[in-house]
């Protein structure tokens, strides 16, 4: 059998191996037997003619081939579900699924209560929630929604400004009991301070709005937001975070005269998804939403 013809089905086998690290785990992702999963996993490494997996007593290793070849099953896993998407509903149905791509702070701690309402008023519509750094390219349909810390510059996407983020530095009270509240920028810089680990262009974001040194020493370095959140609302340091979220949990802003920024939040999806109802109106809503948060 050539590789053009191997069965979809095998590969999504495959990518499941990938994702989980097993056969097993595969099975329970597939709803499949665990001996079919095997069976295709061989089936395909014939197909092929190389390895595919090490077993090894901790579980499937892929090899290289898998890592070069996984890419591409991704790529045709996303524009699968893409085409399920558009297909499984009409542009005039309000039933349907529609994904939606954000940034890890704002998927975590910003969308989940506004997607409530949208469902709540539209409960034909399942919500696909893609949380990630990576940037879900919309002209590729890999989502039908993104809201971005950046302007979109794919073309053919419709994109909405709907506010700011009004980033600060912040700290609990009790952590400014303990550490005292800094009066200048240098006195902050001693005082122990949360920020990114090894992602140099965060650093370099911070460094440039004058929050901190580029060699500023974290006691909390981690690069995930939400850590970098959590980090913050126990009282471990001072960090940048935006006052829309920071208000209600009564952090409190440290050299606010000295130091702030705004954030640009942005919505984006492909222009042929406004002729889609239950995307538009999901984009709609989320836009309006967001929007008044933002400004709040």
């Amino acid at each position: 059998m050539s590789i053009d013809s191997l069965e979809w089905e095998s590969q999504r086998v495959f990518l499941a191996v990938l994702r989980s690290g097993s056969l097993s785990g595969a099975a329970r992702l597939l709803n499949i037997a665990q001996a079919t999963a095997r069976r295709r996993i061989e089936k395909l490494e014939a197909s092929v003619g190389v390895s595919l997996f090490l077993r090894t007593p901790a579980g499937l290793v892929p090899t290289d081939a898998a890592r070069e070849l996984g890419g591409h099953v991704e790529a045709m896993d996303a524009a699968a579900r893409a085409f399920s998407r558009r297909a499984g509903a009409g542009a005039q149905a309000d039933e349907g699924v529609v994904r939606i791509t954000s940034s890890d702070l704002l998927g975590v701690e910003v969308l989940p209560p506004m997607l409530l309402g949208i469902r709540q008023a539209m409960p034909g519509v399942r919500l696909e929630l893609s949380v990630q750094d990576r940037l879900e390219a919309l002209p590729r349909q890999e989502a039908d929604i993104a809201v971005r810390l950046q302007r979109p510059s794919e073309a053919n996407v419709v994109a909405r400004r709907v506010g700011a983020l009004r980033v600060g530095v912040y700290a609990t009270a009790a952590c400014i009991q303990a550490h005292g509240r800094p009066q200048s920028r240098s006195q902050l810089r001693d005082l122990p301070m949360i920020g990114p680990d090894r992602r140099l262009a965060d650093r370099r974001r911070l460094a440039e709005q004058g929050v901190i040194d580029a060699d500023q020493d974290f006691a909390v370095a981690c690069d995930h937001h939400v850590a970098q959140f959590a980090a913050l609302k126990a009282g471990l340091g001072f960090g940048v975070c935006p006052r829309q979220l920071a208000r209600p949990l009564g952090l409190v802003q440290v050299l606010e005269e000295e130091i702030g920024f705004d954030v640009d939040v942005w919505i984006a999806m492909h222009g042929d998804l406004r002729r889609v109802k239950r995307v538009a109106g999901v984009f709609d809503a989320l836009a309006r939403q967001l929007d008044a948060w933002l400004a709040d």
